[in-house]
């Protein structure tokens, strides 16, 4: 067997081995219909099978919420920072935003070009590495929604919990934490996600949202940009991506096995736990970047004592088989992104390289 890298990439990043080896035997001919699944009419019963079971399979992981629909979308969480305005933001209103780190502030950016906002609450002045308090959000009254972004892949912050926004509709985006752990949806009105760090690979964008936010879009914006399309479509306005939908249901198939988000929040948790253990007991030799009550179990970020080192740690890691443990190039440092498919084993590995490198140049 081909041995395989500790990968520690942000995004895209690793896929379950048993996903991709499953994916491997059906690639050439899916289901003997002499066919791959990207071969196929996207119109098909083989095709649309596979479509509709990734759909129920992420609401059943979810608990079958009700009154949710799912969309399979293109162009990443970058266009949803585009779309959710134009669909959500009418004129006269605000979109509320909490200023959580760099996917946070896109997400703001592109509002601004297309209606008012209002930021809600934000951790600027901590440099991000700490997460606002949103226990008592004070939102204007014509707020259209509070947008909220919950785990900054760059910063390594995550929000354990959300807040309580009312009648106001609170829009997440999960991109990199999404079935990370359970999820109360009761308390979420819309949950959008790139697929490529979680879900599959890039390719697919999916939407988890009450089904009144997507029935009736804005008649002023291109059909392609409107929610109600797309719902009114079951995603199959154009060509999806059908290939990346087939992986998530693949992904979503691995993680029932995996006993659920209950499972998964176990070994993300384990994971977690090794590598904050690791820098919290290196007597300062490592140092979390992020504030200790805000750090994510997604992305771990650390410091080392020189930017001089932190280049000799990746070095020596990239020839010991190690993939993706540079910090963003924003701020720097290192990052071991640990999503779900990212196995205990290259965690355990990393401590163990850690502590080497640490007698050798501590």
């Amino acid at each position: 067997m081909t041995k395989r890298a500790y990968n520690f990439n942000a995004g895209p990043a690793a896929l379950p081995l048993e996903v991709l080896e499953r994916a491997q035997k059906e690639f050439v001919d899916y289901q003997n219909t002499g066919m791959s699944i990207m071969e196929m009419s996207h119109r098909g019963a083989v095709y649309e099978k596979v479509h509709s079971e990734a759909q129920d399979r992420l609401l059943s992981l979810l608990g079958n919420p009700e009154g949710y629909k799912v969309l399979f979308l293109q162009g990443g969480a970058s266009t949803q920072f585009a779309m959710i305005p134009m669909n959500l933001l009418s004129e006269g209103k605000t979109a509320g935003f909490v200023a959580t780190g760099s996917w946070a502030s896109k997400a703001l950016s592109e509002a601004k070009l297309v209606g008012d906002t209002t930021v809600v609450a934000s951790s600027e002045e901590d440099k991000y590495m700490k997460l606002p308090d949103l226990s008592q959000l004070d939102l204007p009254a014509n707020t259209a929604y509070v947008h909220i972004t919950s785990n900054e892949t760059i910063e390594g912050v995550q929000f354990s919990k959300f807040p309580d926004t009312g009648n106001i509709p609170l829009v997440v985006d999960m991109s990199s934490d999404i079935l990370s752990r359970p999820l109360d949806m009761s308390k979420l009105d819309m949950v959008y996600a790139g697929a490529q760090k979680n879900l599959g690979p890039s390719g697919v964008t999916v939407i988890i949202a009450k089904e009144e936010l997507i029935t009736e879009s804005p008649k002023h914006i291109p059909s392609i940009f409107r929610y109600s399309t797309h719902a009114k479509n079951n995603s199959l306005y154009n060509t999806p991506p059908a290939f990346s939908i087939y992986m998530v249901n693949e992904v979503l198939k691995w993680i029932e096995e995996k006993g659920g988000l209950e499972g998964i929040q176990r070994e993300n948790e384990a994971k977690a736990t090794l590598i904050y253990d690791a820098i919290d007991n290196s007597n300062g030799f490592y140092k979390g970047a992020a504030e200790l009550e805000s750090r994510s179990i997604m992305n771990v970020t650390f410091r080392l004592a020189s930017e001089e080192l932190e280049k000799a740690f990746v070095k020596a890691s990239e020839e010991a088989g190690f993939i993706g443990l540079k910090g963003h190039r924003s701020v720097g440092g290192l990052r071991a992104s640990i999503y779900n498919a990212v196995p205990y084993e290259s965690c355990n590995a990393l401590v163990e390289f850690m502590k080497e490198f640490q007698s050798k140049n501590g």
